[in-house]
């Protein structure tokens, strides 16, 4: 909501146009930093003059905000471009350059930008803007002696503007560019490591990872212990080649044992590579250093689950939640999920109920469901799906569908049709229920809803590839219209190619079809993708029909093994084998 300027008294509205382009009187721009502050790295401070606020700025200003107020946001920008150019105040420059970008005028945004870095060399941000304004004009030259004088600038602080050197570059798009300046504007201080870090950087943008190896190299020739170059020297290692990086670390801490960030990187690199034992003892060392912090517990929380260490999992997500994690809920779902794993039901419900209002929270109502059903209270199971429906109509969909599996689950699928029934007639467009109620009505027979269904589906979103594959499965499991059944169904595989379960119905329909060289090919390649029970299933029918029934018993035993339970796989082996 825009200010009411009119409705403003006067002193109000200077307030408001003083803290919007970042002024202060003279007793307020002189006074000392906090002792803290002083010590603090970070950018130079830009030495801001100690600017008077007489009437005519005054004025200026508010002319300025007036305009932007009205949505005359050029106009606004180049006011306050104006005055930045009379006061030489960097922060009334910044004001002009972020109106410049929100007012989209590439002049006044190469201008103002450009003001800004002469009056804040530091300004990581006034180089990003300039960076990009330059570039876009092709002035890349200017741009290159306008970065040069800034970093002559710095004095002390020439260390950290070399390492903010890549971040200001980070808005052109042309990555070899970017190397060549920063390579050309590091070139006075290849004394000092940083530049050399900067090159690495840069290299390593630009797709040069061997080059950055170099440019690493002699960063760490002039400093040998310095962290950051060492860390960025493991990764580059670890990515040409797996295990080198690793090896640099961990000859680095048997020196520095008591360094964070390398350790940290370390673990990070063996999580990586899956060496998930490794990586928890070093996050463990971390934890023994720093017992609360929340980074490092929260990864050895999740690797102890990983690793099935339960207890101490839990243990850690407790602490977590104790020390003010700012993602709560996903802790909760964790401990629910490990109370479940335990067999702790109660416990686990009891974490799922503390699932606030949010991302996480249909989620656990319907695990909450789950669990319910599980232990045979099917009707509390349901009523609990309903109540948090009636709660969150935005949800409703969702609590449907929940519903209905728990109910597919159990064998009740009448029931399941009719609640997606119920559901899709409060959203008849709504492409989920549209989908699970199509399959939920060939299940109980109702072939004409299920393929209207999947025809309106298609109708609404045409991308929908499983859609195709549904109806187009369907119809050559009944063996009907087998032209169609093959079209849908390659069409499907065209939006998602590779997918196991379409390939699956392609075989299908090929056997349908009485291709059974064309069907074996294509249900072996989806079995070799993903080894389902139902895949296995056709594929040991095509099998038995080409006479190779050892193969074809061989893949039922094995899938059956894999999947007791899974009643397709049943009737087939009970159809050929009784």
């Amino acid at each position: 909501m825009k200010p009411d300027f009119r409705r403003m008294r006067p002193a109000r509205l200077f307030a408001s146009l003083f803290l919007a382009a970042g002024l202060h009187g003279p007793a307020q721009a002189q006074a000392e930093p906090a002792p803290e502050a002083a010590a603090a790295p970070g950018p130079a401070e830009p030495a801001y003059p100690v600017q008077e606020l007489t009437p005519q700025i005054i004025y200026q200003l508010m002319l300025a905000e007036v305009a932007g107020a009205r949505g005359q946001v050029a106009l606004a920008a180049q006011s306050y471009l104006d005055l930045a150019r009379r006061t030489r105040d960097a922060r009334i420059a910044r004001r002009a350059a972020e109106l410049s970008v929100f007012a989209r005028q590439a002049d006044l945004v190469t201008e103002a930008a450009r003001l800004w870095l002469e009056l804040d060399p530091g300004s990581e941000r006034a180089q990003q803007l300039t960076a990009g304004a330059m570039t876009s004009a092709a002035r890349i030259d200017e741009l290159q002696a306008q970065l040069a004088k800034a970093l002559a600038t710095q004095g002390e602080r020439i260390d950290t503007a070399l390492l903010g050197l890549n971040r200001g570059l980070a808005r052109i798009p042309d990555k070899a560019l970017i190397r060549r300046l920063v390579n050309q504007l590091t070139e006075p201080y290849l004394d000092r490591a940083e530049a050399h870090f900067a090159r690495a950087n840069a290299a390593y943008v630009a797709g040069d990872p061997e080059g950055a190896s170099t440019a690493i190299a002699g960063a760490l020739a002039i400093r040998p212990d310095w962290e950051q170059a060492v860390i960025l020297r493991a990764q580059l290692q670890q990515e040409q080649n797996p295990g080198a990086g690793v090896g640099i670390l961990r000859d680095y801490l048997a020196a520095h044992p008591d360094a964070r960030e390398p350790r940290l990187t370390l673990a990070r690199l063996l999580v990586a590579g899956r060496q998930f034992g490794p990586a928890r003892e070093q996050f463990e060392l971390l934890l023994q250093r720093t017992p609360d912090d929340r980074d490092v517990l929260h990864a050895v929380a999740l690797l102890s689950m990983q690793q099935g260490d339960w207890a101490l999992a839990e243990k850690h997500f407790k602490r977590l939640l104790e020390l003010g994690h700012p993602e709560p809920d996903t802790l909760r779902m964790y401990l629910g999920q490990i109370a479940d794993q335990a067999k702790r039901p109660d416990d686990a419900i009891a974490w799922y109920k503390a699932v606030a209002p949010g991302g996480q929270y249909v989620a656990a109502q319907g695990r909450i469901a789950q669990l319910l059903a599980a232990g045979g209270k099917m009707a509390e199971a349901r009523q609990h799906l309903q109540a948090a429906a009636r709660e969150t109509p935005a949800e409703r969909a969702q609590y449907a569908l929940l519903e209905s599996q728990l109910l597919r689950d159990g064998n009740r699928n009448q029931d399941a049709f009719d609640v997606l029934d119920e559901a899709l007639r409060a959203e008849p467009e709504n492409p989920e229920l549209l989908y699970e109620s199509a399959l939920m009505a060939e299940r109980v027979g109702r072939l004409e809803a299920m393929e209207g269904r999947l025809r309106k589906l298609i109708a609404l979103k045409p991308d929908h590839a499983h859609a195709y594959n549904a109806l187009g499965y369907s119809l050559a499991d009944r063996k009907l219209r087998l032209d169609e059944a093959e079209a849908l169904v390659r069409k499907g595989l065209a939006l998602t190619p590779g997918d196991p379960f379409i390939i699956d119905s392609l075989g299908w329909v090929l056997y349908r079809r009485g291709d059974l060289g064309g069907a074996l090919e294509q249900l072996q390649k989806a079995f070799g993708l993903r080894a389902d029970p139902e895949i296995a299933a056709h594929l040991g029918e095509v099998l038995w029909m080409l006479g190779r029934r050892d193969e074809a018993a061989r893949v039922w035993k094995d899938a059956a093994k894999a999947s007791p339970d899974n009643a397709v796989l049943a009737d087939v082996i009970k159809k050929f084998k009784p």
